[in-house]
């Protein structure tokens, strides 16, 4: 299942963990409307983060009100016993963390069975070698760029060097897989990390703390369309 390099283009994904609560429909519409190419939505247990956030009915009532590809992050100490439940409430991709998926071959084929996309999450200190040699099971890897749990955080340049490994092996290896980049991710940064070999950007405050959600989404498009990768 996974892509095909005509599959591969540039996804901005604002992560709705940052947007209004009080107006997460209108949020979510604002920014589809903006050119989102995806939602990104964050699930926290309070134990393999320290947060909690949002779970299952969020996730039925964001469906309802976007046709956007939504990837459900789960950030949870047990995905396996959550990953049908959120497929069945909408979710087009699943990614959970390889610091808590011991078979990652077995959870993809799961993910695909159940008809979605497939994803493993790398922490900031978790080594891409622990995903990589199971790349061709999975159609997006995921770098997070901050320690997961909280929203606001600021960019680790140490994920710049961990994407051009990952790229390059992925390119190594004639994969074409999608590269996903979430954590800290705006408009002063998104060019570094597209021209390391990102091809999928996570943005939380980046653009919900915008006053105009087109205007940045715009920039940043802007920005990657210009930006070769430097691979």
């Amino acid at each position: 299942m996974a892509p095909s390099a005509e599959d591969i283009h540039d996804k901005l994904a604002p992560s709705i963990l940052s947007a209004d609560f009080a107006r997460l429909g209108e949020e979510i519409r604002a920014v589809e409307r903006a050119g989102a190419d995806m939602i990104h939505f964050d699930v926290m247990d309070g134990h393999f983060v320290p947060n909690i956030s949002i779970g299952i009915p969020v996730m039925e009532s964001v469906r309802k009100v976007t046709r956007l590809p939504i990837d459900a992050h789960l950030m949870i100490s047990e995905p396996a016993r959550y990953v049908e439940a959120f497929v069945k409430a909408g979710a087009n991709s699943i990614s959970v963390h390889c610091e808590v998926c011991p078979d990652i071959p077995a959870m993809a084929r799961r993910i695909h069975d159940l008809g979605a996309r497939a994803s493993i999450g790398i922490n900031p200190e978790t080594d891409a070698d622990k995903v990589l040699p199971f790349a061709e099971h999975l159609d997006m890897s995921l770098v997070m760029s901050v320690h997961p749990g909280f929203g606001g955080q600021e960019f680790i340049p140490a994920a710049l060097d961990k994407l051009r490994y990952i790229r390059r092996e992925l390119k190594r290896r004639g994969l074409s897989i999608d590269v996903e980049i979430d954590g800290g991710v705006k408009l002063d940064n998104i060019a570094d990390v597209k021209a390391a070999g990102a091809n999928v950007f996570v943005s939380g405050s980046g653009i919900f703390g915008k006053p105009d959600y087109g205007k940045i989404m715009n920039e940043m498009r802007e920005l990657v369309v210009h930006t070769p990768s430097k691979l």
